[in-house]
């Protein structure tokens, strides 16, 4: 294929914008992208689970040692002190003490926050409300 002929770097494949009027957004799970990424890559759908989980795992462990790990265009992971702080449980009011705590910030990069923003206005986007199925993580 020539340089011509090829897609930009970060384009979508063909088929895998927006999703169909008709579709609403859903949540794309891992076993999900595995097919995908097998597909485009030649690979089986092993190797390629394997490769994400390998990723997945590198980034836990990093962020585990407290690193912070930047991947440009895409975003930055990083952690952050909470301080310890008083709040009110909404059903009780009583007054309870939240303590301190680390917690893993994600800042969105610069391609990411562009086709965010070309999402047309009045499209409904995925609200992680739709029930989990726990057979999506298992081994195919």
């Amino acid at each position: 294929m020539s340089p011509e002929s090829q897609p930009p770097k970060h384009a979508p494949p063909p088929g895998r914008g927006a999703p169909h009027p008709s579709e609403g957004p859903r949540t794309i799970t891992k076993k999900e992208l595995v097919a995908r990424i097998a597909e485009r890559t030649g690979q089986t759908k092993v190797v390629a689970r394997d490769v994400i989980q390998l990723f997945l795992d590198e980034i836990i462990d990093e962020l585990g040692r407290g690193n912070r790990l930047e991947f440009r265009e895409f975003g930055v992971f990083e952690i952050k002190e909470r301080a310890a702080r008083k709040a009110q449980n909404p059903r009780t009011l009583e007054k309870v003490d939240v303590p301190a705590k680390r917690v893993v910030k994600f800042r969105v990069g610069r391609l990411m926050k562009q086709r965010v923003a070309e999402i047309p206005e009045g499209t409904s986007i995925a609200t992680g409300a739709e029930p989990y199925d726990a057979d999506d993580d298992e081994d195919e």
